[in-house]
């Protein structure tokens, strides 16, 4: 038997036990859309979503709170600019401009 109680489990209490974290995912994600593969950024936008949704309703760790939200306005930005390239391909395609000569 333990001499002292267990830690309480209550909000905002350090010891409570929170689902996992997927918040440094978002942000390696976003990271990834901008940098190499576009299509990834609208999948870190919406993790990170869902980990802010997460946070606010209690089931994950507050500390995470910038981490996901630098994740998922990186993934915004992504997205922008991947439907940016997608715009400037269809109007390429539209007036006759080859991508190769």
């Amino acid at each position: 038997m333990s001499a002292y109680p267990p830690p309480p489990g209550g909000p905002g209490y350090p010891y409570q036990h929170y689902e996992p974290s997927q918040a440094t995912t978002a942000l390696v994600l976003g990271i990834l859309g901008i940098v190499i593969c576009s299509i990834l950024a609208p999948v870190a936008w919406s993790i990170g979503n869902t980990e802010i949704q997460a946070i606010d309703a209690g089931r994950r760790n507050p500390a995470n709170r910038s981490t996901a939200n630098a994740g998922r306005i990186m993934g915004i930005v992504g997205t922008v600019f991947l439907l940016l390239g997608i715009v400037v391909a269809i109007v390429m395609i539209g007036l006759g401009i080859g991508f190769a000569s």
